[in-house]
């Protein structure tokens, strides 16, 4: 088993999550990292944490991340909902077109499967950006 495989099945705590300031909490400590991660929280039912997962490594400004990638976490934990993060190592907080696309693609996934994706989170050493307060996830 590599390293990556420990660091990505790690469980977390089980907490609910009511804001995007608890999903924050979640992850604050990659907002400092200087490549990028892309992580999915897994959530049942009642919104209480089943697992933090990382789905992607990337480079300093960018990472690949593909749906299935993503759901594939959600769909062996049971999930009833998944709230997706990433951090901007620049420490920018707003999205970029391909965080935005990314995002329609995530939810639409989610939708076909039965699978509520409830916020995208982008995290830095300056706090966070959520797509759903910003409107991009209605």
């Amino acid at each position: 088993m590599s390293i990556y495989q420990i660091v990505s099945d790690r469980k977390e705590p089980t907490y609910a999550v009511h804001s995007p300031s608890d999903a924050f909490k979640a992850l604050e400590r990659y907002k400092n990292k200087r490549n990028e991660h892309f992580f999915v929280i897994t959530l049942n039912g009642a919104h209480e944490v089943i697992a933090v997962r990382i789905v992607s490594i990337g480079l300093g400004n960018r990472t690949v991340v593909h749906c299935r990638e993503v759901f594939i976490h959600a769909i062996r934990d049971n999930s009833a909902a998944v709230i997706c993060v990433h951090n901007h190592p620049s420490g920018a907080l707003s999205p970029s077109p391909e965080d935005l696309e990314i995002t329609k693609r995530l939810r639409d996934a989610g939708e076909l499967l039965g699978i509520a994706m409830l916020d995208h989170l982008i995290i830095s050493k300056n706090g966070y950006y959520s797509m759903v307060e910003h409107g991009h996830l209605s």
